[in-house]
């Protein structure tokens, strides 16, 4: 089989992973055949995704109807469906793991709702590593305020972590000090920094949805002609701040002790607007040490047409600044308030799939107990 462009793009050394799970995927050999031919050496999972998962078809219904008779709590129901899906994820990708420590992992996020609440969130997070027991395990915890102390904690106990919902550049600097300060908790406590690792999930294309949008409120043409730009700047100053923390002193102390860094990972990255490059936040943002994870179409598409031209997540980094430091605020627009609106209604659009997930995991319980 030729070289297909995803295998390119994972040579410039950024991993593929897909940002969806499902029984179905899992049993007709689907993500097994993305391994071989898509490059694909991750998954991650939310709400959102589980919830059209559980909707569509009949594949969870054996299960349900096993778990409906002893159990009668529709998160319990949803987590025990959830875990079977992981558990055969993490199986699959188990060599992945082996031969790379980076790469293999599968996500299953906390509750969505416990994004506030610091103590609830470590609880969930722990309670969901010891059930599911596998060392290419990530829990997703968001990184609000209160999520990256239960992340700190949750490193500093040894446990591997997903950084998500991350779209400022302050919170995601916040989430790599969280990570370096629970490893240097964890290998003051005797841990191995071998067995704990972390990626930030840092949002691309909501943030030029939402930029575009106050953009075109503005409607001047100094405003219009800084449409779809901000999501691919913001991502490329992130992955300089990533440099500038993994290394110096202090990152070179846990580095021998073999200590990985939490990589940047690529998330939203479908293109929203029809207007825009359906690869648009693939082609720009490829660098090594990297993960992009892709929904279905835009796995295909990029198969079909994208392009590899290098290490493009290092292109125009003083347009980039001057975006985000002049350009913008020149014409009305403040990055501060458009990813904290970001973060407040990521959160808020999880927590409502969650809700619905549990109201269609009940009614599912219902249908197949009836």
């Amino acid at each position: 089989m030729a070289e297909s462009r995803l295998h390119q793009l994972s040579a410039r050394g950024q991993s593929v992973w897909i940002d969806y799970l499902s029984r179905d995927l899992l049993e007709t050999g689907e993500l097994k055949r993305m391994m071989e031919e898509d490059a694909v050496v991750g998954v991650t999972s939310n709400p959102t995704i589980f919830q059209k998962a559980i909707s569509q078809g009949d594949a969870y219904d054996e299960q349900l109807r096993m778990l409906a008779e002893r159990e009668q709590d529709a998160k319990e129901i949803f987590l025990h469906l959830a875990v079977r899906d992981v558990e055969n994820a993490l199986d699959l990708l188990a060599p992945v793991h082996q031969r790379n420590a980076q790469d293999g992992y599968v996500s299953i996020e906390v509750d969505p709702t416990l994004a506030y609440d610091t103590k609830a969130t470590y609880e969930e997070a722990i309670r969901l590593h010891e059930w599911i027991s596998r060392p290419n395990l990530y829990v997703k915890i968001p990184g609000t305020e209160p999520g990256l102390k239960a992340i700190d904690d949750c490193i500093a106990d040894g446990r591997s972590i997903n950084v998500t919902l991350l779209f400022s550049l302050q919170m995601h600097e916040k989430a790599m000090e969280a990570y370096v300060r629970g490893l240097e908790r964890y290998v003051e406590a005797g841990g191995d920094a071998t067995k704990v690792r972390s990626v930030a999930s840092f949002f691309v294309s909501r943030v030029d949805t939402e930029t575009d949008k106050r953009l075109e409120a503005i409607g001047s043409e100094e405003a219009l002609a800084l449409r779809g730009k901000l999501a691919i700047a913001n991502a490329r100053i992130a992955y300089q701040n990533y440099k500038q923390v993994f290394s110096g002193g202090r990152w070179e102390a846990l580095e021998a002790k073999g200590a990985l860094p939490q990589r940047c990972l690529w998330a939203s990255t479908s293109t929203k607007n029809p207007e825009y490059r359906d690869v648009l936040y693939v082609e720009e943002l490829i660098g090594p040490h990297t993960v992009n994870t892709m929904p279905e179409e835009t796995i295909q598409a990029f198969q079909d047409h994208g392009e590899v031209r290098g290490d493009t997540v290092e292109n125009d980094l003083d347009e980039a600044q001057a975006l985000l430091n002049e350009k913008l605020p020149a014409v009305g627009v403040d990055y501060d308030d458009v990813v904290a609106t970001l973060e407040k209604e990521g959160v808020q659009k999880f927590s409502d799939s969650f809700q619905e997930l549990l109201d269609g995991v009940r009614a599912k319980r219902e249908t197949v107990a009836a």
